[in-house]
């Protein structure tokens, strides 16, 4: 006990001083470290947080770019239809090929003449024979059929899409071609009537017949488009 004295007076407050700081400095490293351990997932989900956003971000982005194209390719499809069904393009497809020409036989005496020539209303019925039996595109000597279309006497030449040509006339029609067939052939049809005056009518069907696309100007002068209401 006494030594214990001696040593406390001769500096052993020193040492424990020392000690007292070295513990107090691990004791502040140890919890440093803790701290830090304890910080690195949260530091981690931070990380993937922000990847996270990132990723909605480009999935946001590439889901709006699918829905444009989508959106542009629809547009483009229904363009494509309102283009077809105004007659704007050239089609080709299964369906007929039909030729008619003026009869040869001459007229009788007392006859009249034009019986034995084709005229606008024989190309009309032919026409709209053709239209009933389901006919998606039709053309007469090259000019497509629109709904503005006229098939008019010009003199001794017939006008379409004011064009004027002469027989013989070869109509293009795309469609069933089965049933564009039987329309102009049945049982007192418009084939029929024709040849009881020498009119020449022969049908062909085909895998490939070819309708040129309307060429002619379209004008609109008195309507106009008005919102709907």
């Amino acid at each position: 006990m006494e030594k214990l004295k001696i040593f406390l007076r001769k500096g052993g407050w020193s040492v424990t001083c020392v000690c007292m700081v070295i513990g107090f400095m691990l004791t502040v490293q140890f919890r440093n470290v803790q701290q830090a351990k304890s910080t690195l997932p949260y530091q981690r989900v931070d990380e993937l947080s922000v990847r996270l956003r990132q990723l909605e971000d480009e999935r946001n982005n590439l889901k709006n770019q699918l829905q444009s194209l989508q959106n542009a390719n629809s547009d483009s499809d229904l363009l494509n239809e309102l283009k077809i069904q105004a007659g704007l393009v050239a089609l080709k497809g299964t369906g007929v090929i039909i030729n008619l020409d003026d009869s040869t036989k001459e007229a009788k005496s007392g006859e009249n003449p034009n019986l034995y020539l084709i005229h606008d209303d024989d190309l009309l019925r032919v026409i709209n024979e053709l239209r009933a039996a389901g006919a998606e595109a039709i053309s007469i000597n090259g000019q497509r059929l629109i709904d503005t279309s006229e098939i008019r006497c010009a003199g001794p030449t017939l006008s379409v899409n004011n064009v004027r040509s002469a027989a013989p006339y070869e109509i293009h029609a795309i469609g069933d071609k089965k049933s564009l067939e039987n329309a102009i052939n049945m049982r007192g049809g418009v084939a029929e009537t024709l040849k009881v005056w020498g009119i020449h009518i022969k049908v062909e069907s085909s895998n490939d017949v070819y309708v040129p696309a309307f060429t002619a100007t379209r004008s609109r002068i008195y309507s106009h488009i008005i919102e709907k209401e």
